[in-house]
């Protein structure tokens, strides 16, 4: 069993995920195992933050980037990105 903040491995923090914070069922963005699913996310956000009640949650694979360095060429890794939706009233207090 994997705890909480290894399924969560870090919250995105960008203009975007800030305006997603301030609507009627605020939205918070995360960094997430890549073998994770959308019901581990829903339970770990559930157990990590006491109190707060996840209404929906939107998983994405983001794509690595080519990077070069002189002359060789490679990739960063693949990541999966979550947007969790939570009900009207909960907060996740990040910073």
């Amino acid at each position: 069993m994997k705890t909480p903040f290894e399924i969560i491995m870090k919250p995105i923090i960008t203009e975007k995920s800030s305006a997603g914070q301030e609507l009627e069922y605020p939205q918070y963005t995360f960094k997430a195992r890549k073998d994770a699913n959308k019901y581990e996310v829903r339970s770990a956000i559930e157990t990590a933050f006491p109190g707060v009640k996840v209404r929906s949650v939107n998983a994405m694979i983001v794509k690595g980037k080519q990077r070069r360095q002189r002359n060789k060429v490679g990739r960063t890794p693949d990541w999966k990105k979550v947007i969790v939706t939570l009900e009207k009233g909960n907060v996740i207090e990040l910073y």
